[in-house]
């Protein structure tokens, strides 16, 4: 069950941020699968979730959101679009279902999480953080982009982290206008060109030594 060290330093340092995908080639039917899963258990604050990832792989859908991208080409040529959509609210509601879906999977009465029940209604839908809900779930989001950028490099997939887009422009492009989510991140994964100078440059990252302190 376990990955050898060596293996997951080799991925890490393999995967780089593409700038040039390969728009013939598509990602294996069951490394995409295997990479949706990866996304569905993604941790997460108090394990609520506050997600959903759209797949965009309509090309006359990706032409359209290519413009409020900074015209950026991985939009249109890599084999799997992802917009990760961070929740706008968290209301009782959101508890309510995680609580009946932990309780199902467990096979427990849901009256014995109403103490968990409680530690979420008071701290992100009646206390201080409900204020500013909406930034806790786009940090969650961000594991969840994290997770999918390393399990890709352990998969042999190529990712590209992208910021560069109007979250307005994509809202109403993808019909997110007055639902409970909105645009927070995109993620295009493909296989690298081979003529994407980027692949082949070195890595620029401090040292440990700079970054880890043990105490």
């Amino acid at each position: 069950m376990t990955t050898p060290a060596e293996q997951l330093l080799t991925a890490l340092h393999w995967r780089y941020a593409t700038k040039s995908f390969d728009p013939g080639r598509t990602i294996e039917p069951s490394t995409w699968q295997a990479l949706e899963q990866a996304l569905v258990l993604t941790a997460s604050s108090y394990g609520l979730q506050p997600w959903k990832f759209l797949v965009i792989t309509d090309p006359a859908l990706r032409a359209e959101l290519r413009p409020h991208s900074w015209n950026q080409s991985q939009i249109t040529d890599c084999s799997h679009l992802v917009v990760l959509l961070s929740k706008r609210t968290i209301d009782p509601a959101d508890a309510d279902r995680l609580i009946d879906c932990t309780a199902a999977a467990r096979g427990l009465d849901p009256a014995m999480l109403a103490g968990y029940r409680q530690m979420i209604q008071v701290d992100l839908i009646e206390g201080p953080r409900s204020a500013v809900v909406d930034e806790w779930a786009a940090r969650q989001v961000y594991i969840a982009l994290g997770n999918l950028l390393s399990s890709a490099a352990l998969l042999g997939v190529d990712t590209c982290a992208i910021e560069g887009f109007s979250p307005a422009d994509y809202d109403r492009i993808l019909a997110l206008e007055g639902s409970d989510y909105r645009s927070c991140v995109v993620c295009a994964c493909g296989h690298r060109s081979a003529d994407d100078r980027y692949a082949n440059l070195a890595k620029v990252r401090y040292p440990a030594t700079d970054l880890i302190e043990h105490r």
